[in-house]
Parts: C-alpha cells; sequence; structure tokens
C-alpha cells in the first residue's frame, strides 16, 4: 500500500518552525517538489549489511554540532534595501526556493520518522534527526525572507502541495545528491566570499560553512543506506538509473542557475564556472557509492551542458504576449526539443566505471 504526506499533524509544532509560518507577502516561485514513498517497503528494509556505519553516522547526527549555530546576530539588523531591485528579487528567489526545498525534506523525513518507528526504529532514528537539522533551515531561511518583505506559510504548503510518489531506492538516488550537491553548492559560495567579503549581500552566507556540513552528514547517512541494499547498486538497471539522477540534478541546477546569471554576478561569481566546479565534485563525491559517474571532464558534456542552457534561456526571456498558454508552448518545442535530445547525447556519452577509480587522485 502506497501511502502519502497530506497532513501537517503535529509537524508543524516543532520549535524551529513556529516562528516560520506565516502567511507569504506573494505567490511561491519555482518551488521544488514534494515527495512520498512507499512506507511498507521501506520498514521491510534489512539494514544490517551496513548497520555499524549507520549506527556511527546516527552517533554523529545526536551530538548535533549545529544545536546553536542558526542564531541570528546584530548583522541582520541592518536595513537591506540598498541591494538593488533585479538582484532583491533574484536573491528572494533564491531564499524562496531554498526554504521550500529544506521544509520539503523535513516533511519527508519527519513523516519516514513517525511511519518506520515500530518497524525499523534504526532508520527511524536517522530520519527524525535528519528532519531536525530542515527543520532548523528552513525556519531559519523563512525568517530572512522577512528581511525582504515576504514569508512563507509552510501548514499551507503542507497541505496544499502535490507530493510526487518515488520508489524508496529513488528517494535514495535523489535524495542523496540533493544533500551532497548541497553541501557542494554552499561550501563553494561560503569559501568564495570569505575571500571576497566586499560581495557578501546579507549575513546569511556567514552560516553556509556548518549549514553545508549537516548537508554532507545529511548526505553520508544515504550513502550508508545505500550500501545496506547492494542490489540498488550492483546490477545495470541500477547503472542506468544513477546516470539519469545524475543527469537529472545537473542538468537541472544548471539550467535554473543560468536564468539567475545576474544573483551570482552580484556575488563576484561567473555561474558557469561556479556551476561546473559544483557539478565536477559532486559527480566524484557521487563515485564513492554509485556504480558509475558522468564524464563531466568531457568536453562535448559540457557543451551540451551550455547548448541547453542556451535553449533554456530563450524560454525564459520570450517577449511577454498575449497569445493563448497553447500557442506559446507550441512556440517554445524548438527549444524544449532541443534541451531533451542534448540531454539525450548526454545520458548516452560513455559513464566512468567507479570501480576502476579506486586510488585514483583528482
Amino acid at each position: 500500500m502506497v501511502n502519502s504526506l497530506t497532513k501537517p499533524a503535529a509537524d508543524l509544532q516543532n520549535p524551529d518552525l513556529q516562528n516560520a509560518v506565516k502567511m507569504p507577502a506573494k505567490e511561491t516561485i519555482l518551488t521544488p517538489r514534494f515527495y512520498t514513498t512507499d512506507f511498507e517497503e521501506m520498514e521491510k528494509m534489512d539494514i544490517s549489511y551496513n548497520e555499524e556505519e549507520m549506527r556511527a553516522i546516527i552517533a554523529e547526527f545526536k551530538v548535533d554540532y549545529n544545536r546553536h549555530h542558526f542564531v541570528r546576530d546584530e548583522q541582520f539588523d541592518n536595513s537591506w534595501d540598498s541591494i538593488d531591485g533585479e538582484t532583491r528579487q533574484l536573491f528572494s528567489e533564491f531564499l524562496e526556493r531554498s526554504c521550500t526545498a529544506e521544509f520539503s525534506g523535513f516533511l519527508l523525513y519527519k513523516e519516514l520518522g513517525r511511519r518506520l518507528k515500530k518497524k525499523n526504529p534504526l532508520l527511524a532514528e536517522g530520519f527524525n534527526l535528519m528532519s531536525r537539522d530542515e527543520a532548523r533551515h528552513a525556519g531559519f531561511l523563512n525568517k530572512a525572507m522577512s528581511d525582504f518583505d515576504m514569508s512563507l506559510d509552510l501548514g499551507f504548503l503542507t497541505q496544499n502541495h502535490k507530493y510526487t510518489f518515488f520508489k524508496p531506492k529513488f528517494i535514495f538516488y535523489a535524495t542523496y545528491l540533493s544533500e551532497k550537491i548541497g553541501y557542494w553548492r554552499y561550501i563553494k559560495i561560503f569559501r568564495h566570499l570569505e575571500a571576497h567579503p566586499e560581495n557578501k549581500l546579507y549575513p546569511l552566507f556567514n552560516y553556509f560553512e556548518n549549514w553545508c556540513q549537516d548537508e554532507n552528514r545529511h548526505g553520508d547517512f544515504f550513502d550508508a543506506v545505500m550500501k545496506s541494499q547492494p542490489h540498488i547498486l550492483n546490477d545495470l538497471k541500477a547503472k542506468l538509473w544513477c546516470r539519469f539522477f545524475l543527469l537529472s540534478v545537473f542538468l537541472t541546477m544548471y539550467l535554473n542557475d543560468h536564468q539567475r546569471t545576474r544573483f551570482y554576478e552580484a556575488m563576484g561569481m561567473t555561474t558557469r564556472d561556479f556551476n561546473l566546479d559544483v557539478i565536477k565534485e559532486t559527480n566524484w563525491t557521487a563515485g564513492r557509492v554509485f556504480p558509475i559517474i558522468l564524464d563531466v571532464n568531457n568536453p562535448k558534456f559540457t557543451a551540451l551542458l551550455d547548448k541547453s542552457a542556451a535553449s533554456y534561456l530563450k524560454i525564459v526571456n520570450a517577449p511577454a504576449s498575449n497569445l493563448p498558454k497553447f500557442l506559446k508552448t507550441a512556440k517554445n518545442i524548438p527549444h524544449i526539443a532541443a534541451i531533451g535530445w542534448n540531454a539525450i547525447r548526454m545520458y548516452a556519452m560513455k559513464p566512468i566505471d567507479t570501480a576502476k577509480l579506486e586510488g585514483t587522485v583528482r
């Protein structure tokens, strides 16, 4: 039986989220997906094959290194009116998407912890501890949004957002990559702004070094879970799905960020270079658990990413018109088809067998 997340129940009673539940000042934009899964299948998972590593990671969760990290200080007391109109809008969108993504993770992990508590208590404990972290992140981001005269009604999102069903193994692939790519994005932004403090738009970025360690530990947990289920990593189907999720995550980030180059330029960064660095690091990291990774250093792969971004920008930058929706969509079909064809070509490129990478130095 497949269950879905449809009720906030006690979730929003979490103290880290109580102050974050407000009516949005504007409609949400480009919000990430909310996921649900087959809880009964996950209840039956035998994790004994890698139980020792999972217990070690959960012990690290319990230390709670960032328990006192997400506290606003006097840096947030300034006015942020000096951030210009376009950059302000893009930064507001960044906060909104990030808050929604963290809240989505909170809901999924919290529900998994609740559903698995009786039949798979160790797995449930890990999910509950990760939901604690995601709650802090979402609450902190939503409070930051109020500095820009906007906020999200997280209770409304819980009740009304569409939930996408993924089988457990797809949840593992997707959330593992989401956490790891989040780590590399946050740490690279932090290191850049540490070297160039004059480009720091807002104090939120001061928190990214510790914050990304939460993301990294979450990714390690999913790494351990997947290793406890060798059948989802060691056959041909696993290789095909790993390629699919790697490409999906990389291409989605590349297209989204190229739509918002002004945001990265405002921080003194080059969107393309930043994205390619994050892709290479995440791809290499995934090689520690995935049986294959993508050949992202191949110039053909990079060229296809660039072509896809160019096609996507033609869609998002199309002049406004009063044409019916179906005609607007029809005009974009060539660009959509180009992105699809480029994705197929990237997927078809020969991947890298990670078993042959042992001992390899980058």
